[in-house]
C-alpha cells in the first residue's frame, strides 16, 4: 500500500467515525491519525486534507452523487459505501492533480476491502458518472492532438505531463 493510498484508507475510517458518532471531537480526529499514521507529518496533512476537503465540499459532493445514482438515495447506501463515493468523488471534482483513474482505483481498492464484494462495481459505476459528469480533464486525455503545428502548440499539449 502507498503512502497515499494510506493516507486515504485513515481518512475513509475518520468519515465514517464522524458520521457514526457525530461527538467525535477535532482533537480526537488528530490523535487518531496521529496514531494510524506513525506521525508522519506530510501523510497527516495530506489526510487532513482530504477530510477538510470532503467536509468543505459535502454537499456538492453529495448532490452529484444524487445526481448519478439512479435508483439510490444517499441516505440508503451502505454508510462506508458512501464515503467511499465521497472520497472519490471530492479527489474527481476538486483535486486535479490527482488524475480521475487514479482516484477511482483508489476508491476500489478501499471498497474491496472494507465493503462487500458488490460494493467495488458499484462505487466504480458511480465514480465513473461522477467522473463523465465532471468532464475529461485534458491532460488526462490518450493522445493530445495540437490545433496547428506552430511550436507553441506542442509546449501546450505536454503542460499536463508533470508527474504527481
Amino acid at each position: 500500500m502507498t503512502r497515499r493510498s494510506r493516507g486515504r484508507e485513515v481518512a475513509l475510517q475518520v468519515l465514517y467515525q464522524i458520521e457514526q458518532n457525530s461527538g467525535f471531537k477535532a482533537a480526537d480526529v488528530r490523535r487518531f491519525i496521529d496514531r494510524r499514521l506513525l506521525g508522519d507529518e506530510k501523510l497527516v496533512e495530506f489526510t487532513l486534507e482530504l477530510i477538510a476537503g470532503i467536509k468543505g465540499h459535502q454537499a456538492e459532493i453529495d448532490a452529484t452523487i444524487r445526481e448519478v445514482a439512479e435508483n439510490w438515495r444517499l441516505d440508503r447506501m451502505a454508510a462506508i459505501d458512501r464515503n467511499i463515493l465521497r472520497l472519490g468523488a471530492y479527489e474527481i471534482l476538486h483535486r486535479p492533480e490527482v488524475p480521475a483513474k487514479v482516484a477511482i482505483n483508489e476508491a476500489l481498492e478501499l471498497a474491496k476491502r472494507y465493503s462487500t464484494a458488490q460494493s467495488s462495481r458499484f462505487v466504480n459505476g458511480i465514480l465513473d458518472k461522477v467522473f463523465q459528469v465532471k468532464g475529461p480533464d485534458p491532460a488526462e486525455a490518450e493522445t493530445i492532438e495540437p490545433d496547428d503545428e506552430s511550436p507553441d502548440a506542442d509546449a501546450d499539449a505536454s503542460a499536463g505531463d508533470e508527474p504527481v
